[in-house]
């Protein structure tokens, strides 16, 4: 249990029956009139539905332990993605669900956090940008260069993003992992 006035960013509340919650934004307020309360943008863990909720200040809350762990992704098995723990190599399962849009970015030997509650994978996060390189995508076309169109390009995950016109097939590129979009070309 923790107090409304302790609640901190990327603290995971258990609300309205058991359903985990991270806190993404917070502010204390404390109106002219009236008793304090505290403001909070809420994201559940499992759907990634954002909610606003406001608590009056003080009020206790149930908060859930999360256990993050630093994880590389191994191998495919069937419909589940292969872990492995660096510190004392324990290998975890997780199933497509768990990976959410993760998937779209992940190659072996990617690191990634992995975050438990009670044994069960709650989600995988990925750094905020991947390097990945572009298995195919078509030639642009000369003289299209100046109008910053963009095409689409298949990733070596199978993802398919827009690239600038100017990127080729078998560069390696910067993706952003929340938005899938095109960052900038890797100098190798």
């Amino acid at each position: 249990m923790a107090s409304t006035n302790d609640l901190k960013n990327g603290m995971v509340l258990k609300l309205d029956g058991g359903q985990l919650w991270s806190v993404v934004e917070f502010q204390h307020v404390k109106p002219g009139k009236g008793p304090a309360f505290v403001r909070t943008k809420l994201k559940n863990v499992l759907s990634g539905k954002v909610v606003d909720k406001t608590f009056n200040a003080g009020v206790k809350v149930d908060t859930a332990t999360v256990d993050r762990r630093d994880m590389q992704f191994s191998y495919m098995d069937g419909e589940y993605f292969v872990f492995m723990d660096m510190k004392d190599y324990d290998q975890l399962m997780i199933d497509r669900k768990a990976v959410g849009d993760a998937a779209n970015f992940l190659i072996e030997g990617f690191e990634a956090t992995v975050a438990t509650h009670e044994g069960e994978v709650l989600y995988v996060e990925l750094p905020a940008a991947v390097e990945l390189v572009i298995e195919h995508t078509d030639p642009g076309v000369q003289g299209d260069r100046s109008t910053g169109g963009t095409k689409p390009a298949k990733l070596e995950t199978g993802y398919e993003i827009q690239v600038p016109l100017f990127v080729t097939t078998g560069e390696k590129i910067k993706v952003d992992t929340r938005t899938g979009d095109y960052l900038g070309r890797v100098n190798s």
